[in-house]
């Protein structure tokens, strides 16, 4: 089936590239020529820049390799389990793009596949029996039944898009100027006023629910710490509300922004791969606007992680985002919660690798192998061992935004192991 890949620009959704599966995460890929030719046309990824080129079937190569943005819009969860029993399909990798040919409607990002708009309009037609005048934040939090059968219709299968990927139930809900509640494709763009990622515990069992009420606590402490954050979350009960960073009310209205993984930065095809960290951090490196801060906010990450036992580090848990104003840069921390909780044994897939295997844990070390001048190398340890006296503050810091204590005192070793590695850094 042929798709067309359509970008928000200028407050519509434009026409602008299209491409067709031919297997397994393979595709041709094309910019449509009018959109080529339109006024500045924006990519619909980083790594693929506008042009005339086209990736596609050829007496040599065969079917090429999809451009792995399109994996940035696989549905994966429950939507994703929604979707194969609606299209009556097996629930495997070979699927992924024809998942996205039909669940990728109203994705995390700016960009959305005119197939899947079409799927979905035809499945609200086929479920018409639906409430449509927003919920009220107790009706959600006591779930009420009409809300639950409205996040049925309307939410389900945007609920593991790109940056909402994962195991864990999580809806996008979006507020109008009442404060009412809607699923976000239900409410006109013209009456948004603000917009949420809500997540629910990945399972029933008691490490979930502490998990998830310590996430909000977590984002407080990257706030706090000088991350990069994405606005206050909110706890309640057993569901955890985060503001959307991939949403902006402007003067002019509402704003979708890119939004990519650095999975999709490096070309990485399919799910749970792991990587190294120097090769994610080439992979924004080229793109961003400022490499050198945007480098030493990730290194501060990935010590935060370190420390707080963050072990869920994939590829897809870090992205960028392009400004209204076209700075690119990492987006705010998400999905920064105490995983080695986790019943499942969640291992830190991404390290500090060389390309022989070997892991690199000295700072030092690890700067000097980063592509960056002299100077900007100096630069990067000095803000690297500033934040030592962070690092050493920790304990009290995790205490005052809420972090369990039983959680503080099991990382206390590694936060002294971090503020270490920082303050050798030099």
């Amino acid at each position: 089936m042929h798709s067309i890949v359509e970008i928000f620009a200028n407050g519509q959704w434009v026409r602008a590239a299209e491409f067709t599966p031919h297997g397994r995460y393979k595709a041709t890929f094309e910019y449509l020529i009018d959109y080529v030719f339109s006024d500045s046309p924006s990519p619909v990824s980083l790594s693929f820049p506008v042009n005339t080129k086209r990736f596609g079937i050829d007496s040599e190569t065969g079917a090429p390799e999809c451009p792995a943005f399109l994996l940035d819009l696989v549905p994966q969860g429950r939507g994703r389990k929604l979707l194969t029993q609606e299209l009556g399909v097996a629930d495997s990798e070979d699927q992924d793009l024809s998942l996205v040919q039909h669940g990728a409607f109203n994705p995390i990002g700016n960009l959305r596949i005119d197939t899947a708009v079409a799927f979905y309009k035809d499945w609200q037609e086929r479920n018409r029996n639906h409430r449509t005048d927003g919920f009220t934040f107790e009706d959600i939090i006591t779930r009420k039944e009409e809300f639950l059968e409205h996040i049925w219709m309307h939410a389900m299968y945007a609920a593991g898009t790109t940056g909402v990927q994962g195991a864990a139930p999580k809806f996008l809900l979006t507020q109008n100027k009442e404060g009412l509640w809607f699923a976000d494709a239900a409410l006109p763009d013209a009456e948004a006023t603000k917009h949420w990622l809500v997540k629910q515990p990945r399972g029933t069992h008691e490490t979930d629910y502490t998990i998830l009420r310590n996430e909000a606590a977590y984002l407080r402490v990257a706030a706090c710490c000088g991350l990069r954050t994405g606005g206050k979350p909110l706890h309640e009960g057993d569901m955890l509300f985060v503001p959307r960073f991939d949403r902006a009310i402007e003067a002019n209205g509402l704003q979708r922004l890119h939004q990519e993984t650095l999975a999709s930065l490096c070309g990485m095809r399919g799910f749970g791969l792991t990587a190294s960290l120097f090769s994610l951090v080439e992979g924004f490196r080229r793109h961003v606007t400022d490499p050198v801060a945007e480098i030493v906010e990730f290194i501060q990450r990935d010590i935060l992680n370190l420390a707080m036992k963050n072990t869920d580090n994939h590829a897809r848990n870090t992205s960028v985002q392009r400004l209204s104003d076209g700075t690119i840069q990492l987006t705010p921390i998400y999905d920064f919660a105490p995983m080695y909780l986790d019943r499942e044994m969640i291992l830190r897939g991404c390290r500090w690798s060389t390309p022989e295997h070997r892991d690199i844990t000295d700072l030092s070390a690890i700067i000097d192998k980063l592509s960056l001048s002299g100077t900007d190398k100096q630069y990067v340890a000095t803000r690297l061992h500033a934040s030592s006296g962070t690092i050493v503050n920790l304990p009290e810091i995790m205490a005052e935004c809420g972090v369990d204590r039983e959680i503080i005192q099991h990382c206390m070793p590694s936060i002294d192991q971090q503020f270490h590695r920082l303050d050798g850094c030099v």
